[in-house]
């Protein structure tokens, strides 16, 4: 008989801890729905304001004319993380040329991201997208997602595996 209650104990420990993260920060969950049902694969960039770690606004079709990289992402996850040094290269090889690169947190503080920036010292712009209203225009559906911009605004792709052949041939162009 108490074998069979510590069965019964044990899943239910385990529903409990898959749980809670959800019931504990629900915030860190909504922007990893089905994403906004307007937001088109391909097609013209949806404009929008943010506000950078300084407390500067962003906007994106000040750009028009370049080339953009908008690199969705959070502080807590991995392979945002791992993602920081290809991140740095595509940066340091490219922002001369006339590349734009901005990281756009998702649903998180200012202070937690800067001190994220501040630690892994993030060279490329740092947006906030506090409400999570820019990552669900753009169809972010889980993170790290890369959306690239060419210099008429129009969306490359999203969820670009890799942007570097498409940056040197917009940026040769």
């Amino acid at each position: 008989m108490a074998e069979r209650y510590k069965g019964l104990i044990y899943r239910i420990s385990v529903v409990i801890l898959a749980i809670f993260p959800i019931i504990a920060a629900p915030e860190l969950f909504v922007f990893l729905g089905t994403g906004d049902a307007k937001a088109a694969p391909e097609g013209k960039a949806p404009d929008f304001v943010l506000k950078d770690l300084q407390g500067g606004k962003f906007k994106l079709s000040n750009y028009k004319g370049k080339p953009v990289l908008l690199i969705f992402g959070t502080t807590w996850c991995p392979y945002c993380r791992d993602d920081i040094p290809r991140l740095k290269d595509i940066y340091n090889g490219y922002v001369k040329k006339g590349l734009i690169m901005a990281n756009i947190d998702i649903q998180e503080s200012r202070d937690r991201v800067s001190r994220f920036a501040d630690k892994y010292k993030l060279p490329y712009l740092v947006l906030l997208d506090e409400t999570a209203d820019v990552a669900k225009s753009y169809g972010v559906q889980g993170v790290p997602t890369m959306v690239l911009i060419d210099q008429k605004g129009m969306v490359v792709c999203r969820r670009c595996p890799s942007v570097e052949p498409l940056l040197d041939k917009m940026l040769r162009e």
